[in-house]
């Protein structure tokens, strides 16, 4: 199948997947295509947003609808790295002897959600990283490869932050999207409340096959970008970082450190993968603009003085958004 005919059929699935996944979730459609695009380009999502959201909902409708295995871990400040590997036990085999077994932990699935992450200590959460890094886990000298496509959703809570392990800016980085949750508004609340009141269950069929999210995957390092696309993501990314040549004045004035290459690599296989769902063939810059925010809000560390003006990281992308003229 040729890459215009896939790109067609991608367009066609993302249109029946929010479909069935709509019978559950109400609204939230911008959450759910992001995260549809970053499984689609091997990329994992932090999810920041206050309890009652339906983030857990979500992340399992999603899994449901494209019949793949879901895992949910809940981050506590007691959780171990093998709590999420697994572990090895010794057994009996027979005739008196024993041996090391290793049992799987729930790390072995297709989409994770990694509730509440910064409320377990570093240790534990570099075992999650390492996976999403990596794509395999280390368990007594063994090596296991996880399964593709494997996916992390990670949330966190915006409140109630004491006793919690804020990730450090490296372990950040290893996020393709870093997105925030809204309230639905009052029309989809109103959805919402019938929708869990009554008797009634929705249920979803599976819409696409782990087959074709495969090639899906395969479609995307394949679409042509245009070298003004990739220049206006480079360009942009490198203006986010003091001390640069060209650099807006206001990036000196409250920023500590700028977005890192990873950024734009995001850049570009994100606006690959948005023209794609929307049936077209190749990206163009609006494509980069739609995708600053959730890529770069999490990899520019704000100082001091952005702190004291009340100035936050989606404050300084609009201006440097509005900077490239």
């Amino acid at each position: 199948m040729d890459n215009l005919k896939i790109v067609k059929k991608l367009k066609a699935a993302r249109k029946n997947l929010l479909k069935e996944v709509g019978q559950v979730i109400i609204g939230q459609q911008d959450i759910l295509e992001h995260l549809f695009m970053a499984l689609l380009c091997r990329g994992h999502v932090l999810l920041e947003g206050v309890p009652g959201l339906a983030k857990t909902l979500i992340i399992k409708t999603l899994a449901d609808t494209l019949d793949l295995s879901f895992s949910r871990i809940q981050f506590t400040p007691d959780l171990m790295p093998s709590d999420i590997t697994g572990t090895e036990i010794i057994q009996e085999t027979g005739g008196g002897n024993r041996d090391f077994k290793f049992y799987k932990g729930p790390i072995f699935a297709h989409i994770i959600l990694a509730d509440e992450i910064n409320r377990t200590p570093p240790k534990t959460q570099a075992a999650l990283l390492e996976a999403m890094e990596e794509h395999r886990v280390t368990a007594a000298g063994t090596t296991y490869v996880l399964e593709e496509p494997f996916f992390v959703m990670a949330t966190q809570n915006p409140i109630e932050q004491e006793g919690t392990y804020p990730l450090p800016e490296a372990q950040l980085d290893r996020f393709m999207f870093h997105l925030r949750i809204q309230y639905p508004n009052r029309e989809e609340e109103v959805r919402l409340v019938n929708l869990t009141t009554g008797t009634a269950v929705p249920e979803t069929k599976h819409t696409i096959s782990r087959d074709d999210i495969l090639q899906f995957r395969g479609l995307v390092r394949e679409i042509p970008v245009a070298d003004n696309v990739t220049d206006f993501a480079v360009d942009l990314v490198r203006r986010s970082r003091p001390g640069q040549n060209g650099q807006p004045d206001f990036i000196g004035e409250w920023v500590e450190w700028g977005a890192g290459p990873r950024a734009s690599q995001y850049l570009i296989l994100g606006a690959k993968v948005r023209a794609a769902l929307d049936g077209r063939p190749t990206p163009d810059i609006s494509d980069v603009t739609a995708l600053v925010k959730p890529v770069m809000r999490h990899r520019i560390i704000t100082n001091f003085n952005a702190e004291a003006e009340g100035v936050d990281t989606d404050d300084i992308l609009d201006q440097l958004l509005a900077s490239m003229g």
